[in-house]
């Protein structure tokens, strides 16, 4: 549990860990849509702080969508400021967010570099050039990623132009002759968004992002696509699917 007391040694303020528990019970479905958020003087007495510093958490979550103020009513959970990104074999953005919402994306940079170890290794190539993209996604016009991808420059050298003109990485593959690719692997954590993560996705200094590592692969094993994609923690949740148990 948050311990606003600490924070005042740390520096960090108080206010924030509040806001950030809250979230957290929001998205992990503690707190639903539609449900009242505890009043001010009983958020105050729940974390051992006066109610100015409870009303900023609270403000902190409305400046990003996850509650409302209702006159005469109390503050309450919206429905719409957490979207479900599924991670399974197939994974896409725009499918996992559905038909409601809207997704899009635009390149930030790109260069074409010589590959690290570790990239080649993820890669599956000797060495060589290799097409680095960043990238930011949204979702209905609100920032909730920024990815960083690698593809071998030599089995797609015009990769980032594609991307540049498509905002969708299915469809600046599928202009390279690719039609499907699958989820090889995700290794997910979380951290503090660095200064530049949070300038770029609307985020409080210290709100949290979780890092997803991923490779995507051609049906037939071939490495495709190394990334490090950064979330928003306080936009998307991330569900994990699991493969069928063998019949």
């Amino acid at each position: 549990m948050t311990d606003p007391a600490a924070s005042r040694s740390t520096g960090y303020s108080a206010w924030r860990l509040i806001a950030e528990e809250l979230r957290a019970e929001i998205t992990e479905g503690g707190l639903r849509a539609g449900d009242r958020l505890p009043t001010e003087n009983a958020l105050a007495e729940r974390f051992g702080v006066n109610r100015h510093t409870a009303r900023q958490a609270v403000a902190s979550l409305a400046a990003d969508g996850l509650v409302e103020s209702r006159r005469g009513s109390g503050t309450f959970v919206t429905g719409g400021a957490v979207h479900v990104h599924r991670i399974g074999m197939r994974t896409r953005l725009s499918t996992s967010i559905g038909d409601r919402h809207s997704a899009s994306g635009r390149v930030l940079e790109s260069e074409t570099v010589t590959a690290s170890p570790e990239i080649a290794e993820r890669l599956g190539i000797a060495g060589g050039p290799v097409v680095r993209v960043e990238s930011l996604r949204t979702v209905d016009g609100e920032p909730v990623a920024l990815g960083a991808h690698w593809f071998d420059a030599g089995r797609l050298p015009d990769i980032a132009t594609a991307l540049r003109r498509t905002s969708s990485v299915t469809a600046a593959l599928r202009a390279h002759g690719i039609d499907d690719y699958v989820r090889a692997s995700t290794v997910v954590s979380a951290r503090h968004a660095t200064a530049a993560e949070a300038a770029l996705l609307r985020l409080d200094p210290g709100a949290i992002v979780l890092v997803t590592e991923s490779l995507d692969t051609l049906t037939d094993g071939t490495p495709l696509q190394y990334g490090v994609t950064r979330f928003s923690a306080q936009r998307v949740r991330l569900d994990i699917e699991h493969p069928p148990p063998p019949a």
